[in-house]
C-alpha cells in the first residue's frame, strides 16, 4: 500500500470518527433534553373567565357556569333532570367547517359515570352542528348530571390545544393532532332563572 492511499484511509478514518463523536453528542444532548423537559413539564396557564384562550384551531372564550332542569331548547324534560351548563364563546379558527369542538374542554378531574355534554347554539337554542370558519358563535355545553352526584360550587374545565400538520406521520395526510392542555379555567356555579 502507498503512503498516498495510506494518507487517504487515515483521512477517511479520521472524518469516520469525528462524525461519529458528534452524532453520539448529538444523540446524547437530544435524550438529556427530553428527559430534562419530562421531569420539569411547563405548568399549565390558568385563564380568567372572559378571558379568550388560543388552542390552535379554536379561539374560545368562557362566559359563566349555571345549573338547572330546564335545558336551553328551553323544553322541559319528560322526567326531572339535573343539569350543568357552560356558556361560551367559540371561532372556529381553520380553514373548513368543523364539529371537533365536543373534545375542546373537560371537567377536571373528570366526574364518573358523567355522559358527553351536549352543545347548542345560543342565539337560537337549536342543537348545534358544524361551525363556519370566522364565524364566532356563542354557545351552550350541556352535561346532564348525575342525580347522586353533588354539583360543584365551582366548575374546573381542561381546555385541549391542536396543532395542523401538513403531513402526519403515520399516513402522510394533512390534519389536525392534540397537544397538551393551552388552560385551566375555573367557573363559580350559579343557578339557573
Amino acid at each position: 500500500m502507498s503512503a498516498e492511499q495510506r494518507l487517504t484511509w487515515r483521512r477517511r478514518l479520521f472524518a469516520f470518527v469525528v462524525a461519529s463523536v458528534g452524532a453520539a453528542a448529538a444523540t446524547a444532548i437530544s435524550f438529556a433534553m427530553t428527559v430534562y423537559e419530562a421531569a420539569h413539564p411547563k405548568p399549565v396557564p390558568i385563564a380568567a373567565p372572559g378571558q379568550p384562550i388560543d388552542t390552535g384551531r379554536w379561539t374560545i372564550t368562557f362566559r359563566d357556569a349555571r345549573t338547572g332542569s330546564l335545558p336551553p331548547t328551553g323544553i322541559k324534560p319528560s322526567t326531572p333532570k339535573k343539569l350543568v351548563m357552560v356558556e361560551f364563546d367559540l371561532d372556529n379558527r381553520s380553514a373548513s367547517t368543523s364539529n371537533v369542538f365536543s373534545r375542546l374542554f373537560a371537567i377536571e378531574p373528570p366526574i364518573a359515570n358523567l355522559p358527553p355534554p351536549a352543545f347548542y347554539l345560543a342565539r337560537d337554542k337549536s342543537v348545534a352542528g358544524g361551525l363556519q370558519p370566522d364565524m364566532p358563535e356563542r354557545m351552550i355545553a350541556v352535561w346532564e348530571w348525575p342525580a347522586a352526584v353533588p354539583v360543584p360550587e365551582q366548575l374546573r374545565l381542561k381546555v385541549a390545544t391542536q396543532i395542523h400538520k401538513q403531513r402526519d406521520n403515520l399516513y402522510g395526510a394533512p390534519g389536525w393532532f392534540d397537544r397538551e392542555p393551552a388552560a385551566f379555567v375555573t367557573l363559580a356555579v350559579g343557578t339557573s332563572p
